[in-house]
């Protein structure tokens, strides 16, 4: 073996070595070639998307830069000269009496029951006073001795009349003593004293007389005024007292040909009404029908409390359908102090800065404040921020600022 011959190797060693011989170089090259195809293949793919995105969004932008959104419209309108409000109210008797004995004794009569209707001066009881009936017969005798005292002093003046006018003479010719003319001036100034007392005491036991003879109508309970019975507290043979701290109380009288309502009307309100405002009363238990009334009394002075005015109205009642008590609504019609316009409630804007609507001007949205005088359900009356004739946005986008173009639907705002 010579230097330059390779030593022997083992056979598995040189299979190895034969195995790890490196491949062609022409294979390589076209495996970096298809792999860079594909990469320059994709990068175009990719930028060709990213470049047609980038067209397509900025079409959208322009077409939501240019498009001018469709929106509803209503036109402003100034309010009625008349505001109508409905208010809770409970209907009350136009006149209550409350009937209490003026005479002590027993009930005698009784001529009238709960819901009866009377009239004025038609008895509803009598009260027995035996005692009272003597009384008055004993002041009647003592009247008369009274008067035949009063004749006996007047005649007894007549008599000293004569006597001095019969003496004067005589004195002044000196047939009579002047004491005598004396005693005759003397007697007749006290028989005109005592006619003056016996005057006096006949009319004393007249005015006498007269208490009782009242105290004696008081024993007839007749009804005050038209009207029907509420309440009865007394029966045949119950004993009244007529005394004043403890008088028993007999009936309870309304009058029902007249009903008054009584209402409490808010302040913002209650600067337009006036006695003579009309009104319309309607129960829920009597549909279908209305009663007119008339605004006849006011307080003049809000309650400090609730910031309301009390008010009275008065409804005719003939048929007597309408009863006192009675829970209604009275609708008021209250002329109008201070101007201000309708718009509807679907185009108010509720935001931080407050109540806003939106005014369309040449096409052009623009945000006003506006303060509200009341609301009315479907729409709301508005003091100032809008005049009569602006277009406001019914339902505005949430996207609407000032400024916006926006058009308006025809139909909508009801233009031609």
């Amino acid at each position: 073996m010579t230097p330059r011959d390779p030593p022997d190797l083992p056979a598995d060693t040189a299979m190895d070595r034969a195995t790890e011989r490196p491949p062609r170089r022409g294979g390589g090259w076209l495996l970096a070639l298809g792999a860079l195809i594909l990469l320059t293949t994709g990068l175009a793919y990719g930028a060709q998307g990213y470049y047609s995105r980038n067209r397509e969004t900025a079409a959208v932008a322009e077409q939501a830069r240019d498009f001018v959104p469709k929106v509803r419209g209503a036109a402003v309108r100034p309010s009625g000269d008349i505001v109508h409000v409905s208010l809770p109210a409970t209907t009350t008797a136009y006149d209550v009496a409350t009937i209490f004995a003026r005479a002590s004794g027993y009930i005698e009569k009784r001529e009238a029951d709960i819901g009866d209707k009377v009239k004025k001066g038609q008895l509803l009881a009598k009260i027995a006073v035996p005692e009272l009936d003597d009384q008055i017969l004993q002041a009647q005798a003592t009247l008369g001795q009274l008067k035949a005292a009063l004749r006996q002093a007047q005649a007894n003046l007549d008599l000293a009349k004569v006597t001095w006018q019969r003496d004067n003479p005589l004195v002044i010719q000196g047939w009579i003593t002047k004491q005598q003319g004396t005693i005759d001036v003397q007697t007749l100034k006290a028989q005109e004293a005592a006619v003056g007392v016996a005057q006096a005491n006949v009319n004393a036991q007249q005015d006498q007389l007269r208490v009782l003879n009242q105290q004696q109508a008081y024993q007839q309970v007749v009804a005050p005024f038209d009207g029907i019975i509420t309440q009865r507290n007394i029966d045949i043979g119950s004993l009244v007292q007529a005394d004043t701290t403890n008088s028993t109380f007999l009936f309870t009288i309304m009058q029902g040909d007249v009903i008054r309502a009584q209402v409490f009307v808010p302040q913002d309100l209650a600067v337009g009404v006036t006695p003579g405002v009309k009104a319309t009363v309607q129960v829920p238990e009597i549909p279908g029908r209305t009663f007119p009334g008339t605004v006849t009394r006011i307080a003049d002075a809000l309650a400090p409390g609730t910031r309301t005015l009390l008010t009275e109205i008065d409804i005719p009642n003939p048929d007597g359908a309408l009863t006192p008590g009675t829970y209604c609504t009275v609708e008021l019609q209250i002329p109008r102090k201070t101007p201000s316009f309708s718009v509807p409630a679907d185009a108010l804007i509720f935001n931080a800065d407050g109540l806003q609507v939106a005014v369309v001007e040449d096409g052009v949205a623009h945000i006003r404040k506006i303060s509200v005088a009341r609301d009315l359900g479907t729409e709301v009356e508005v003091r100032d921020g809008v005049k009569q004739g602006d277009l406001v946005i019914l339902n505005p986008p949430v996207e609407l600022a000032e400024g916006s173009k926006v058009q308006i639907s025809p139909a909508a705002a009801g233009i031609p």
